[in-house]
């Protein structure tokens, strides 16, 4: 494993391990923390009692931060008819039908989210569900990426809205900002997402649902939480 050097084994300094921070101090902390040259992303790391392994206990959703994530989100459009300039009106980077959909089966990757109608679901699943699922960028129901409404659509994405669901671990990454967020704006998204994640919580999942939860900036150490006040 690699050595961490002096600037992070410093930070590392900074965080008191015997200490469960409350989403206030930590969105504090890890702001004074990212000391990178680049605005870092901040992220929230769940693990959940739930089992993975079992279907009816994977947890997947979309979550509206009030604050947005700082990033700018490029989205592309998969859809036909009157649609297309639904999408373009909306904020959209990329639209187009069958000739888009060709496009990525041909290597066009400049986009960070996919948004299509029903009706090009079927084209899509055959030409690109190989290439964007291994990605998570094939467009899904429960991720708010499919349906009729694709102004709403793009425009969620634009917002904000992210997708969340755990990995084969059982733990949920999330981004909820950057470190030059306000830390009240941090903590106003973290909440937005444990309350999403709550609505989330799969019917058969028993015990402790938010079993642990760390914050943690792209270049800095983790810092955990008490979920005693998470949704306070």
């Amino acid at each position: 494993m690699p050595k961490h050097g002096k600037r992070y084994k410093a930070l590392i300094g900074r965080v008191d391990r015997d200490k469960q921070y409350t989403i206030d101090e930590a969105a504090a902390l890890v702001r004074d923390i990212a000391t990178a040259k680049f605005d870092e992303t901040v992220e929230v790391h769940f693990r959940l009692g739930i089992d993975p392994r079992k279907s009816d206990q994977n947890v997947r959703g979309t979550v509206a931060l009030p604050h947005g994530t700082g990033r700018t989100v490029r989205v592309a459009v998969i859809t036909k008819g009157e649609k297309l300039q639904d999408a373009q009106d909306a904020g959209a980077d990329v639209v187009g039908a069958e000739e888009l959909i060709e496009r990525i089966a041909g290597g066009f990757m400049d986009f960070d989210a996919v948004v299509a109608t029903p009706d090009m679901m079927a084209q899509v699943g055959q030409r690109l569900a190989r290439l964007l699922g291994p990605r998570g960028l094939l467009p899904n129901p429960k991720s708010g990426t499919v349906g009729p409404d694709v102004t709403g659509m793009v425009r969620g994405l634009k917002a904000g809205r992210i997708e969340f669901r755990n990995d084969k671990t059982g733990v949920v990454h999330a981004p909820i900002g950057k470190a030059s967020f306000d830390p009240a704006n941090l903590s106003e998204n973290y909440r937005a997402l444990v309350s999403a994640l709550e609505a989330a919580k799969p019917g058969s999942a028993k015990g402790i649902y938010l079993r642990s939860a760390f914050l943690s900036s792209t270049m800095g150490p983790s810092i955990p939480l008490t979920l005693a006040s998470a949704a306070q």
